[in-house]
């Protein structure tokens, strides 16, 4: 079966006239009536009752249509889809990133693509985990970074494994530890990040499980804030070691020992037909791999 001839008999069933049909299609009526024949001939029944006045479909003829017009669909997504292979003209990706990444690895990343593929352009929201896994799943965003939870509703590629330790200011009795437990800092008074992030949930869940629940005294969701507060002494907080190594302040990081609180980040995107754009699969298949490279080095 000739997809120009599936083509054909559309045509005819839109117009329902041969004549007006074959006019649209600027070939003969004979030709066209040939072409409907040479279908029919191949499917065994009729497709149209034809008439002086007008053509109408047989009940073959109306399922054959709604074949034909989804086979259309995909034929023309196929060909804007192989356009954009060839030629990656346009494209927008909105990603999600939260205030722990290392900004400058994702900023660099994208000049990259950028410079590979200059028609592409970017919206960068900057949020909590539990923001960015939510927008992504719903389609607000392409893409993201977050803290891997336990249960993901999305595709995601886990580039960083690291456990959050205890950070205090230079000046708190426990900066002279060389390790901590989690109990030994139930008195204490918690600087958090705010209900967007999934770190937060994980330190309150791991407090509880410890048998008691941590008094947060401030909440923010910039780490710069945060930094300085736990440098004046107003509180604790609990990081990932990739992040508080970085920071500038007069602050100590001590690792916690019992119990060991994993903090995974992974590169996330949803499968579906929000991704059929070729420029947002080669932008994530493009990340995945610069990760990938990233982590074994």
């Amino acid at each position: 079966m000739d997809i120009k001839h599936l083509h054909y008999f559309l045509e005819v069933s839109h117009t329902e006239s041969f004549t007006q049909a074959a006019e649209n299609l600027y070939i003969t009526q004979s030709a066209l009536s040939r072409v409907i024949k040479t279908l029919e001939d191949d499917l065994g029944v009729p497709l149209f009752h034809r008439s002086k006045r007008k053509v109408t479909l047989t009940e073959a003829g109306t399922v054959l249509q709604k074949h034909a017009l989804t086979i259309k669909q995909q034929m023309t997504e196929l060909e804007k889809e192989m356009d954009q292979l060839r030629t990656l003209k346009t494209g927008h990706i909105r990603i999600g990133l939260p205030t722990v990444v290392n900004s400058f690895f994702f900023s660099q990343l994208i000049a990259d693509f950028h410079q590979d593929y200059p028609g592409v352009t970017f919206n960068l929201e900057e949020n909590g985990s539990k923001v960015i896994e939510e927008k992504v799943w719903n389609g607000m965003l392409d893409c993201g970074v977050v803290v891997l939870n336990d249960h993901p509703t999305v595709d995601y590629y886990t580039f960083i494994e690291d456990q959050l330790h205890l950070v205090v200011s230079s000046e708190h009795p426990l900066s002279l530890k060389s390790q901590v437990q989690l109990k030994d800092v139930k008195e204490e008074s918690f600087i958090m990040f705010n209900q967007d992030f999934e770190s937060r949930n994980i330190i309150i869940q791991a407090c509880k499980r410890q048998g008691f629940e941590p008094k947060i005294v401030s909440e923010t969701s910039q780490i710069d804030f945060l930094e300085e507060m736990v440098a004046t002494n107003l509180g604790i907080t609990l990081l990932p070691e990739t992040t508080s190594r970085n920071f500038t302040k007069d602050i100590s990081v001590i690792p916690v020992t019992h119990p060991r609180l994993d903090w995974n980040l992974a590169f996330i995107w949803k499968k579906d037909a929000n991704l059929s754009l070729i420029s947002k699969q080669q932008f994530i298949s493009f990340t995945k791999n610069k990760l990938i490279q990233h982590k074994q080095t």
